[in-house]
C-alpha cells in the first residue's frame, strides 16, 4: 500500500502541531511497511491510491483525485471553529447557509465548503470536532473518522521521579509564543502569584512584538520564569515533564494539544483552557480555567493548581503514534475495498 501526503502549508513558514502530526503518523505508518510519500506536484508520474491532504483543500482538488481514480482523505483542524462561543458558530453557519444559497457555487467554493461533500474521508482528533465537521459542514457521520494524536514511546517510558514536597517544584508549559497559546499572560500571572513556571517553546519570528514583550517579563523576573528557549531532545523534555509540579496550557484556540498529551503520557497534572476541545478528550482527568481571562485573574487560579496539583494523580492514558497508525491502517484498508 502506498499513500500520498498533502499540506497546505511548508513547514518552513510555521512550526507546530501540523508538523508534528504529519512527520510522527508518517514514521508510524512506514513502521507498518505501508509506503508514504510526500506529493511532489511537480512530479506527474507520481502514483498512489489514496492522498492523505492535513488541511482543507477545494472542492476541484478533490474532483481532480478521483478523475485520476485516486481517494481522498482530509484531516482538517477545526482550532477557531471549536473554540468559538455557541452564538458565534450558530452565525457562522447561518452565513454559510445562506451564502450557499444566495451565491453560485463558483464564489464560495473556494472557501472549500464542498469539501465535506466531495471526499471519501475526514479524520478529526476530538469527538467534538468530528461533531463540528457533521453540524456545521453537513460531512457524512459516516465518513468521519475519530483518530487523535498519538505520543512517542519515550514520555511512557521515562521514569517516575519522587513527589515533590508542598512548595516545591514548578510548573512547565510547552508552545509556540503567539498570542493564542498567551504564554505572554500566562508569565505575567505566575509573576503575579509567585508561582514559578518554565516556558518550552519559539516563537515564529524573533522580531515578533508579542515575543518581545514576553521576554520583558521573562527578564523581570528571571526567579520565576524560565525560558531556554526550545528542547529538542525528547528524553530531556519527557524527564521535564515527569519533575514538574503539573502543566499548564491556558490557549484561547487549540484542536488537541500535542503537549498536553506528551504531559499526560508523563502523568503530569494538567491545568487547561475550559474548551470544548480538552473537555472531550481529557474529561475529569484536568483541571480547567478560562484562558482567557486577564493575569490578574489567572494569578490565583495559577496558584491554587500549583498547591493542589501534588495530589492529583491523572490516569489518562494516550494512545502510541504507532497504535494511531494502526487505525489509520484500517481506514486505508476500508477505503480500497
Amino acid at each position: 500500500m502506498k499513500i500520498l501526503f498533502d499540506h497546505t502549508l511548508p513547514f518552513i513558514l510555521a512550526h507546530g502541531g501540523y508538523q508534528t502530526q504529519i512527520e510522527q503518523t508518517k514514521a508510524a505508518l512506514e513502521r507498518r511497511g505501508i509506503e508514504v510519500e510526500y506529493i511532489r506536484w511537480w512530479d506527474e508520474k507520481q502514483k498512489a491510491p489514496i492522498i492523505h491532504y492535513f488541511g482543507r483543500p477545494d472542492g476541484g482538488y478533490i474532483e481532480f483525485a478521483h478523475d485520476k481514480g485516486i481517494k481522498v482523505v482530509v484531516a482538517e483542524l477545526l482550532t477557531g471553529l471549536g473554540s468559538r462561543s455557541s452564538t458565534a458558530r450558530f452565525a457562522q453557519k447561518a452565513l454559510m447557509q445562506f451564502t450557499q444559497a444566495a451565491l453560485p457555487q463558483v464564489y464560495w467554493s473556494r472557501l472549500g465548503w464542498d469539501t465535506y461533500q466531495k471526499a471519501d474521508a475526514f479524520v478529526s482528533l476530538t469527538e467534538w470536532e468530528g461533531h463540528l465537521m457533521h453540524d456545521i459542514f453537513r460531512a457524512d457521520p459516516a465518513r468521519v473518522h475519530i483518530i487523535p494524536n498519538g505520543v512517542e514511546d519515550i514520555f511512557f517510558q521515562s521514569p517516575a521521579t519522587e513527589k515533590r514536597e508542598p512548595g516545591a517544584g514548578y510548573l512547565v508549559c510547552t508552545a509556540a509564543i503567539h498570542p493564542r497559546k498567551r504564554l505572554l499572560e500566562l508569565a505575567e500571572a505566575a509573576a503575579c502569584a509567585k508561582v514559578p513556571v518554565w516556558i518550552i517553546g519559539r516563537p515564529y519570528s524573533e522580531t515578533d512584538p508579542y515575543y518581545l514583550r514576553f521576554l520583558k517579563v521573562q527578564q523581570g523576573n528571571p526567579n520565576i520564569i524560565r525560558y531556554e528557549g526550545p528542547v529538542s531532545d525528547r528524553a530531556q523534555l519527557a524527564k521535564i515533564y515527569r519533575q514538574a509540579r503539573g502543566f499548564v496550557l491556558l490557549s484561547t484556540q487549540e484542536s488537541l494539544s500535542l503537549s498536553a498529551l506528551e504531559a499526560a503520557a508523563s502523568h503530569c497534572p494538567l491545568l487547561l483552557s475550559d474548551l470544548p476541545w480538552a473537555r472531550t478528550a481529557f474529561g475529569t482527568e484536568a483541571t480547567y480555567a478560562d484562558g482567557a481571562l486577564p493575569p490578574a485573574r489567572l494569578a490565583p487560579i495559577l496558584k491554587a493548581f500549583f498547591e493542589t496539583a501534588p495530589s492529583k494523580r491523572p490516569s489518562f492514558k494516550p494512545l502510541t503514534w504507532d497504535e494511531v497508525a494502526g487505525q489509520f491502517h484500517a481506514l486505508y484498508t476500508g477505503l480500497l475495498k
